[in-house]
C-alpha cells in the first residue's frame, strides 16, 4: 500500500523512488518522513506480499525491507525481489543480534547492504545515496557497452560495402571506443575520489587524525611499488589505507581521542574488533574484495602476536604487511600510538627494531630504502591562486589546512573552480598549497 502525497509536496520528478516494507506503521512513517525531503519517491508496504504486489506495477530503484515479518519474513521477500527484479538494490533492516537472519538475507536475496535497528539517520541516507549512485554509474557503463556492442554489429554488417563506407564506419566506430574509454577512465577517477572523500568524513571524527590515512595510503603506494606490485595489487593497497579506519566509526570518541598505549582492557578489546568490521562493511562491494582481505589482516603481526587471525609471517597478505607499518609510522609521529608524538627518526627507528617481530623484514627492507633515497626533483611546479589559469591541471590533491580534500590530483581546473578557489581563501584567511602540470611547448 502507498501513502496520498501530502499538500505542498515539491511536484517535480523525483531523483530515485524507494520501496520500504515493515509490518510495523510506526517504522514506515520513520523511512518516509526521513527520505522524503531528501527528493526520494517513498512507496511502503506493510508485509512482504504487498511489497512484491507493488513491485509488479511499479519501478522501484531501492528496497529497504524489515527482517522480522509475519508470512514471509525479509530473506525470503528480498530472495523474490532479486529473482524477479535483479536491477533493484536490496537493503535489510535487522536487529544486532540478527545475525542468521543477516546470512539467509546476504545468500538469498543477495543483499547490497544491512542496517542495525535503530538506525542512525546520517549514515542510512548515506548508506541509500551510495548505493543509487554506484546503480546510475552501473547503468551508464551497461548503456556505452551495449551501444559499442552495437555498433560492433553493425560493422559487421558492412564489411560487404564499399572500401570508403568500411572507412568511415571504421572512423566512426573509433570515437564511439574512444568515448567508451574516456567514460571507464572517469569512472575509475570517480570511484578512487569517491575513496578519498569518504576517507576524508571518516578522519572528521578527530583532529589529529585529519591526513593521517592520505598520508599512510601514499607511503603504502611507495612500498608497494619498491616491493614490485602489479598496478591492481598497488592500487588495492592504496585505497585499503584510504578506508582502513572505516570499522573504526562505530568506536567512541573518547576512545579514538586516547593514544593506544593509554587504553584499558575493555577499549583495546573493542579497537581490535575494527578491522573484522571494515570487512563486513565492504563484503556487499566485489570491486573491493581485495581491499576488505586486506583491511581484515591490519594489525596482524609477522612473529604471530597479532588479531583477529593470529597469522605468522607469509601467510599475512602482503598489502596488509605493508599497510600494518605504513600506518604506524605515521600514527607515533600524530601521537595516535603512545602518549608523545614521535619526531620522524625516532618512528623510523622502532620500525627498524621491529623487523621480523611486528614488521616483515621485506617490507621493512623497501621502507628503508625509501627513507635513504635522494626525493627526485619535482615534476610539477606551485603556483599561487591568482596565478591559476583555466585548463591548468593539479599534479596533487589540492588539501586545505586542516587536512580535507578540495579537489582530487588529476583535476582540469576551469574559470568557475577557479574563482570558488579564490572565494575559499579569501573566507578562511590563508593560502592553498596549490601544484600544477607545468604548460606544455604546445599549450
Amino acid at each position: 500500500m502507498t501513502f496520498p502525497e501530502q499538500p505542498g509536496e515539491a511536484a517535480a520528478a523525483p531523483s530515485a523512488t524507494i520501496l520500504c516494507v515493515d509490518d510495523e506503521p510506526n517504522i514506515l512513517s520513520s523511512l518516509r518522513r526521513l527520505f522524503r525531503p531528501h527528493g526520494y519517491r517513498v512507496l511502503t508496504a506493510d508485509s512482504g506480499p504487498a511489497g512484491l504486489a507493488l513491485l509488479e506495477g511499479v519501478t522501484v530503484d531501492l528496497v529497504i525491507s524489515d527482517m522480522r515479518m509475519p508470512h514471509m519474513d525479509g530473506a525470503q521477500f528480498l530472495a523474490q525481489v532479486r529473482q524477479r527484479w535483479p536491477g533493484t538494490i536490496r537493503l535489510l533492516l535487522t536487529g544486532y543480534a540478527d545475525i542468521q537472519s543477516i546470512l539467509d538475507a546476504i545468500n538469498q536475496g543477495e543483499i547490497y547492504r544491512y542496517v542495525t535497528k535503530p538506525w542512525d539517520e546520517r549514515d542510512i541516507v548515506l548508506v541509500v545515496r551510495h548505493a543509487l549512485e554506484r546503480r546510475a554509474l552501473e547503468q551508464d557503463k551497461i548503456r556505452l557497452e551495449a551501444l559499442t556492442a552495437s555498433q560492433n554489429a553493425q560493422l559487421k554488417a558492412l564489411n560487404a560495402s564499399l572500401e570508403e563506407k568500411v572507412a568511415r564506419r571504421t572512423q566512426q566506430l573509433k570515437l564511439s571506443h574512444d568515448e567508451l574509454q574516456a567514460a571507464n577512465d572517469k569512472l575509475k577517477a570517480t570511484f578512487v575520489t569517491t575513496i578519498k572523500v569518504f576517507s576524508n568524513l571518516i578522519e572528521m571524527r578527530g583532529g589529529k587524525l585529519a591526513g593521517h590515512a592520505r598520508r599512510v595510503a601514499e607511503l603504502s603506494r611507495k612500498l608497494a611499488q619498491a616491493l614490485g606490485l602489479e598496478a591492481q595489487e598497488a592500487r588495492d593497497v592504496f585505497i585499503a589505507a584510504l578506508l582502513k579506519d572505516i570499522g573504526k566509526l562505530s568506536l567512541s570518541d573518547d576512545l579514538l581521542e586516547l593514544p593506544a598505549s593509554a587504553w584499558n582492557g575493555e577499549q583495546l578489546a573493542a579497537f581490535r574488533k575494527h578491522p573484522l568490521r571494515a570487512e563486513q562493511l565492504l563484503m556487499a562491494l566485489e570491486e573491493l574484495r581485495s581491499v576488505s582481505v586486506i583491511l581484515r589482516s591490519q594489525l596482524e603481526r609477522f612473529d604471530g602476536g597479532g588479531f583477529p587471525d593470529g597469522m605468522t609471517g607469509l601467510a599475512i597478505p602482503l598489502g596488509a604487511r605493508i599497510l600494518a607499518l605504513a600506518s604506524d609510522y605515521d600514527g607515533l609521529q600524530i601521537g595516535a600510538m603512545v602518549q608523545r608524538k614521535l619526531r620522524a627518526d625516532e618512528a623510523r627507528t622502532l620500525v627498524y627494531d621491529s623487523s621480523g617481530k611486528r614488521y616483515d623484514p621485506a617490507v621493512v627492507s623497501a621502507f628503508r630504502s625509501i627513507m635513504d633515497e635522494t626525493e627526485p626533483p619535482p615534476r610539477d611546479m606551485a603556483v599561487l591562486s591568482g596565478q591559476l589559469e583555466p585548463g591548468m591541471v593539479l599534479s596533487r590533491d589540492l588539501i586545505s589546512r586542516d587536512g580535507l580534500m578540495l579537489l582530487a590530483a588529476e583535476h582540469v581546473l576551469t574559470a568557475r573552480v577557479i574563482a570558488q578557489l579564490l572565494d575559499f581563501e579569501g573566507k578562511n584567511g590563508g593560502r592553498l598549497a596549490i601544484r600544477v602540470y607545468p604548460p606544455t611547448k604546445d599549450a
